[in-house]
C-alpha cells in the first residue's frame, strides 16, 4: 500500500492518496479497511476510489463525492493501470469547491502514479 499524505490542500479541504493491488471486490474492501484502521483517514469526509480490473472490469464508490470516482476510473483508463485501485482522500474544510474538486482529484491521482512510477 503507497499512502501520499497532504498532496494538496484548497480552501480548508485536504487530499491525499492510497493505492495498491485490486483484482477483485473483496480485495478493494480489504483495502479500504486497512486504509481506515488509520484514525486519520476512517476520519476523512470521503474516501473515494476506483479500479480497472483485467477481469472483474470497473468498480469504483464515490462515497459522497459524486463523480469523483469516475474522474479516478478515467484517468486509470487513459494511463492502462489495471488491477490496482486509486484511493482519493478529503477532508471538508468548510467552503464547498464546485467544479474545482474535480481538477483537485485529477492533481491527487496524478501524484500518485507519479510517485509509483506509473
Amino acid at each position: 500500500m503507497l499512502v501520499l499524505e497532504n498532496i494538496l490542500s484548497d480552501r480548508g479541504s485536504r487530499y491525499a492518496a492510497a493505492g495498491g493491488p485490486c483484482r477483485s471486490e473483496a480485495e478493494a474492501k480489504a483495502f479500504l479497511k486497512a486504509l481506515k484502521r488509520k484514525k486519520k483517514f476512517a476520519k476523512a469526509t470521503h474516501n473515494t476510489w476506483a479500479c480497472l480490473g483485467r477481469e472483474h472490469g470497473p468498480m469504483w464508490h464515490d462515497d459522497g463525492e459524486a463523480g469523483a470516482a469516475a474522474v479516478i476510473l478515467r484517468m486509470l483508463e487513459r494511463e492502462g493501470v489495471h488491477d490496482e485501485m486509486v484511493v482519493v482522500t478529503r477532508w471538508f474544510g468548510g467552503k464547498h469547491l464546485g467544479g474545482d474538486r474535480f481538477r483537485n482529484v485529477q492533481t491527487v491521482v496524478r501524484a500518485y502514479l507519479d510517485a509509483r512510477g506509473a
